[in-house]
């Protein structure tokens, strides 16, 4: 296989930061984009192989991201595999989350990815291939209480992906939305709500199964097989199931699992 150019946003630590090692251990270059550039430097120096990258830059922002555009096709002339991966933890219920808190992650969550997807899908269009990677989550999918605003963000990102294949289809491009559930890495660092609602999301992930490095190995895998939609936590593909032939009995067991599981409990 011919060396891939590989963008990956949030690559400064967690699952972009160990998809970054896989696609580099694969032979390909890789830029390391992140918020922090100081983690993105890390991340891109622990790279195995030469000619990768590393960038500071806000996915919220459209200046950051045309900058981030602007040097990637002056030093690599495009890319070939697009992974919009950053995005921010939120908690809280409807009537507790304010307008901005709302505005802030659906900028970075929702909007992060479309800024990506506007920029760099032209030219894999004109060049008849590509791949672009959407990182949403299972909340997109679960419909469960409480996570309002961060559960939508994915949600959208999990239409975004669908249309976007639709859009795609017979161009040569593959893509792959990524729909994990808890496991253990950093996302609660960039954390934004309700501080209880944190603290269950800690204690779901200290508990949880799913390892990064068992969530990375699956993921690249099926991203490599040109899979759609990806769920590398152990339980979730049961749990899509269960929601998509028995909705009404998916229903009452999410709201048997979240009293169980409840702050306080």
């Amino acid at each position: 296989m011919a060396q891939r150019r590989v963008l990956i946003t949030g690559a400064g630590s967690g699952l972009g930061q160990a998809l970054a090692h896989r696609y580099a251990r694969a032979g390909d270059k890789v830029a390391c984009i992140d918020l922090d550039a100081a983690r993105a430097g890390l991340t891109r120096a622990a790279l195995p192989g030469e000619g990768h990258l590393a960038m500071s830059a806000n996915v919220g922002s459209d200046d950051a991201m045309e900058q981030v555009h602007e040097r990637i096709v002056s030093e690599w002339g495009g890319l070939d595999v697009l992974v919009n991966n950053a995005g921010i933890a939120t908690g809280g219920a409807m009537v507790d989350t304010t307008m901005a808190e709302w505005r802030n992650v659906l900028e970075i969550n929702l909007l992060g990815v479309v800024r990506g997807c506007r920029l760099f899908l032209p030219g894999m269009i004109a060049a008849g291939r590509g791949q672009v990677v959407n990182t949403a989550s299972f909340a997109g999918l679960a419909g469960a209480p409480s996570i309002m605003s961060y559960g939508v963000s994915k949600a959208a990102v999990v239409a975004l992906s669908e249309q976007l294949r639709a859009e795609v289809e017979g161009r040569g491009i593959k893509v792959s939305v990524l729909c994990p559930a808890f496991f253990r890495t950093n996302l609660l660092e960039s954390w934004q709500g309700d501080p209880r609602l944190k603290s269950f999301a800690g204690k779901m992930m200290e508990t949880s199964p799913d390892t990064l490095e068992g969530v990375a190995d699956r993921s690249f895998a099926a991203i490599e097989r040109g899979e759609f939609l990806v769920m590398p936590t152990r339980h979730e593909p049961t749990r899509w199931r269960l929601k998509r032939w028995f909705p009404n009995l998916y229903f009452k067991q999410l709201l048997k699992l979240v009293k169980q599981r409840a702050p306080g409990h």
